[in-house]
């Protein structure tokens, strides 16, 4: 069975928040998981590699950024539109 983009952005998280991946809720933020800048910053990086894409993220404002990083599902669904642009 292969994995969806979901699977693959929650398990990217749940590493980075050193929890698994079936305690990664979709209306969680990356604060609630205890997930700091630095661990952003690593999974912002992760799901590039994972998914070859270019996330529009810049680190040193967040708040600047196209990437919406508000919760585990916003991540997503940004992945997700990356991942169809990039497919187009």
């Amino acid at each position: 069975m292969s994995e969806t983009i979901q699977d693959r952005v929650i398990a990217i998280i749940a590493e980075q928040a050193v929890l698994e991946p079936g305690d990664v809720s979709l209306d969680q933020t990356l604060e609630d998981l205890g997930i700091d800048s630095l661990g952003l910053v690593e999974s912002i990086f992760a799901i590039e590699e994972a998914f070859d894409i270019s996330v529009p993220f810049n680190a040193n404002d967040p708040t600047e950024s196209d990437f919406d990083i508000s919760s585990v599902a916003a991540i997503i669904r940004a992945v997700e539109g990356l991942v169809a642009d990039q497919a187009a």
